[in-house]
């Protein structure tokens, strides 16, 4: 029962269908080329998408969210777009088709970049094609500031959590 981040994808049917659900197997596969990967367990409408249509942005929640993120994660006929049932606004994407959800504070543009099938699992890696991030979200740095991301995160069941306490270690690093 470790906290697991939510990618909470969004896909565009061949049809035209935006589709929303979370996804809460979810990491960086690469930082160079910059690639994510999600995991949908049995084939969803998300994995059916990417298929289809090759791409699929990746939204982060923060607390505020968490509700609606939930909500997306009700088995919707494919007709059905989890915007509209959630009550979401869409916001277009930068570099593809699927829209990204308004208030979202980061949002990955990804085309698809392969997978791989494990048991009932599918593994499927996009690379990231554009970063969207709310400045409200940045530190005096420039960088995303954990505790202004609020990020949501799965525990299993139905239990969810928030962000702890968040502590700093020096990397330590060898003299050569």
């Amino acid at each position: 029962m470790l906290p697991r981040p939510i990618a909470w994808v969004s896909t565009r049917s061949a049809a035209g269908v935006d589709n929303l659900a979370p996804h809460s197997f979810f990491t960086v596969a690469s930082a160079h080329p910059p690639v994510v990967s999600f995991t949908s367990v049995g084939t969803k409408d998300t994995l059916r998408n990417v298929r289809a249509t090759g791409e699929f942005v990746v939204c982060l929640a923060g607390r505020a969210l968490a509700e609606h993120v939930n909500a997306t994660g009700t088995d919707h006929p494919p007709s059905t777009s989890e915007f509209d049932a959630a009550g979401l606004v869409r916001e277009p994407s930068a570099a593809v088709a699927p829209p990204r959800v308004a208030g979202s504070p980061v949002a990955l543009e990804c085309r698809a970049a392969g997978e791989a099938a494990f048991g009932d699992s599918t593994v499927v890696f996009g690379q990231v094609v554009h970063v969207a991030v709310a400045r409200a979200v940045l530190a005096d740095d420039g960088l995303p500031d954990p505790a202004l991301l609020d990020p949501v995160a799965r525990l299993g069941r139905d239990q969810w959590t928030a962000l702890g306490e968040v502590f700093s270690l020096r990397r330590v690093r060898l003299r050569r």
